[in-house]
């Protein structure tokens, strides 16, 4: 499928008879709340989780009450008063550059969670047909480039297509999977089986372990990443105002219910000694589905599964890079060859771009030896570089408020500056103990993982949008062309 301009491109001559510009397609607030929640919860975390039993409700609502809720009401302000998602927000409240910057974090991030997602889906798979193949490479790596390839022409079909599909994978791989997990559970119960882990008061908070306590309630900060992403089409609403609200607070709804009950199900049949936090939610399935007599439905239940990360997958591709498109057209920073639209009005040539990356990064995840360790703090460094816009987001939405107070918006957040504040300190507590070395640096020195962490965050996360900003050209920019992306999209 070839790339062509939209409207307002420099050299466009609209045909006699033919429409200038494709018409709006427009998708519902509850289709959008769905986008937003495949994009952030799933159940791959749910047997984690389960070990600590009751005490699983605390390390999500705390990071919850501070990090999630002040996330989502943020967003839902911003949203509701500016188009653009999270660089519009930023320009707007700070400076052009910090929102490309915010944007740029938000897309970086990404190039390294497809790969993490992907191989997830591989192993699933495999798990479904063979599951001597987990740990196959070539076969990981395989499955990660076809499906992210696949995921690029989807996106390529226009915003209605990825709506459509996330919420289909939503429903199917983790409403519904995670509704059984939670009606078996209560069934195991009321049959007069003990739970597998304590049900009482005195295990409503998780043991204290110092800093190593820290990291886990933190590490569920990161779980909630990813609210805001999709305010970007926020322009594909009817009335973005009263509508992007009513999403965001469905949604965080539904992201609270799908990390908890499943989480607590498998705690009450499946004993935390014996729960594989390597196998993940499938060994959790197949446990739970052999005690009823019923395994023939877990590779069922894993092909559902897969379709619900395939619909968080399409989220991530639709949402940051039409972020970066939409500022780079307007102030000149990528190149004209990736400011490029299809008859769709999609970034394809940004996803192509994004894609060689991934693919690079699939092949070595496949054929380096102990290429994980160093994947792993890879991802690391890549959520180290999300906490940047949510730093920036907070603060901008304070400025905003002081700078155009009277500015319509849809919805106001009580107590802004205050909840601002919280969701501030929780994201720069968040990147703090990221620079904690995990168990899994094993023996190596904490100054050695301080530096590469630190050295990614740098590189990736400043060094590149400094470059991008400082290399562009006047010829570069074009208004028009940024305000036609928000037309058709």
């Amino acid at each position: 499928m070839s790339s062509v301009d939209v409207p307002g491109d420099a050299g466009d001559v609209p045909k006699p008879g033919v429409t200038a510009k494709p018409a709006t397609t427009w998708i519902s607030w509850v289709a959008l709340a769905f986008m937003i929640t495949s994009s952030v919860a799933s159940l791959r975390a749910a047997p984690s989780m389960a070990v600590y039993g009751l005490a699983a409700i605390f390390l999500y609502l705390v990071p919850a009450i501070v990090f999630l809720l002040p996330t989502a009401m943020v967003s839902a302000e911003l949203a509701s008063g500016w188009t653009g998602g999270v660089y519009n927000w930023v320009s707007q409240g700070l400076s052009k550059k910090l929102g490309f910057l915010a944007v740029w974090c938000q897309f970086a991030m990404t190039i390294f969670y497809y790969p993490t997602l992907l191989g997830f889906v591989a192993s699933t798979f495999a798990y479904v047909i063979n599951p001597a193949l987990a740990n196959n490479g070539l076969y990981t790596a395989i499955v990660i480039v076809v499906i992210y390839w696949a995921g690029v022409w989807v996106s390529s079909q226009g915003t209605k297509t990825v709506a459509g599909l996330s919420s289909a994978g939503l429903i199917i791989g983790t409403l519904i999977p995670g509704a059984v997990l939670v009606l078996l559970g209560i069934v195991f119960l009321g049959q007069g089986n003990p739970s597998a882990a304590p049900m009482d008061a005195a295990h409503i908070l998780p043991p204290w372990t110092g800093i190593a306590s820290l990291v886990l309630i933190v590490n569920n900060f990161l779980s909630y990443s990813g609210m805001e992403m999709n305010a970007v089409h926020v322009s594909s609403l009817k009335d973005p105002r009263k509508e992007f609200p009513r999403s965001m607070f469905l949604a965080v709804g539904l992201v609270l219910l799908i990390f908890i009950l499943p989480a607590l199900a498998i705690s009450w049949v499946v004993p935390a000694d014996s729960t594989s936090l390597t196998a993940g939610v499938m060994q959790a399935f197949d446990t739970m589905f052999a005690h009823f007599s019923v395994q023939w439905l877990t590779p069922i239940f894993g092909l559902m599964i897969i379709a619900a990360s395939l619909g968080g997958m399409l989220t991530w591709l639709a949402g940051p890079s039409k972020g970066v498109l939409m500022i780079s057209r307007e102030e000149g920073w990528l190149p004209p060859s990736l400011q490029k639209l299809n008859k769709h009005g999609i970034q394809q040539n940004i996803l192509v771009a994004q894609g060689v990356v991934t693919t690079i990064i699939a092949l070595l995840y496949a054929f380096i030896p102990n290429v994980s360790s160093a994947y792993w703090i890879l991802s690391v460094i890549t959520t180290q570089i999300y906490l940047i816009v949510y730093l920036l987001m907070f603060v901008a939405a304070v400025r905003l408020r002081k700078k155009q107070p009277d500015h319509p918006r849809g919805f106001r957040v009580p107590a802004l500056g205050f909840i601002c504040v919280v969701g501030f300190l929780a994201s720069a507590a968040a990147m703090i103990i990221g620079f904690v070395p995990p168990s899994q640096f094993g023996s190596g020195s904490p100054f050695v993982y301080f530096l590469i962490v630190g050295g990614g965050l740098l590189l990736v996360g400043l060094a590149v949008p400094y470059l991008l900003i400082k290399l562009s050209k006047p010829s570069w920019r074009n208004p028009e062309r940024a305000a036609a992306v928000e037309e058709i999209s």
